[in-house]
C-alpha cells in the first residue's frame, strides 16, 4: 500500500503536474512528472511532507469498476516500490490506458520505470 505522504490528493496538484510537468507515453501508461527542484515559478506547495508524491488516473476506458480498481491497486503497489528511487520533490501522475487492464504487473513496472528514466526522474 502507498503511505499517505506519498499521495497526491488535491485537484490543483494533479493539474499542476499534468500542465507544467513533462510527459511521456508508453503502451499502457502515460507518465507525467513535475520536479519541484527544477521549477522556476514560485508556485511550489507551501508544505512538503515525505518524499515523492504519486497520483493515479484510471478512467472508465480501462474497464468496469472492478478492473479499474484492480489496475489502481497494482499501480499503487508499483509506486510504493519506487519511492526510494525518486527525488523527494517529485510529483508523478500516472494515467492508465485501456491496455493496462490486461498487462501483467511486471510489464507495468517496466513501462513506468522506463518512462521515469526518460523524463530524468530516475538515474
Amino acid at each position: 500500500m502507498l503511505p499517505e505522504p506519498y499521495r497526491l490528493h488535491r485537484r490543483i496538484d494533479f493539474s499542476r503536474t499534468v500542465r507544467q510537468g513533462r510527459r511521456i507515453g508508453r503502451r499502457d501508461l502515460v507518465v507525467h512528472v513535475l520536479l519541484h527542484d527544477d521549477q522556476s515559478s514560485g508556485s511550489t506547495p507551501a508544505i512538503r511532507v515525505g518524499g515523492p508524491r504519486f497520483g493515479l488516473i484510471v478512467s472508465k476506458a480501462v474497464g468496469p469498476a472492478v478492473v479499474r480498481h484492480r489496475v489502481a491497486r497494482r499501480l499503487r503497489h508499483i509506486c510504493a516500490s519506487l519511492t526510494a528511487e525518486l527525488p523527494g520533490g517529485a510529483d508523478v501522475v500516472i494515467r492508465a490506458l485501456p491496455g493496462a487492464a490486461d498487462a501483467p504487473s511486471d510489464e507495468l513496472l517496466r513501462q513506468l520505470h522506463s518512462g521515469l528514466r526518460k523524463l530524468g526522474a530516475l538515474s
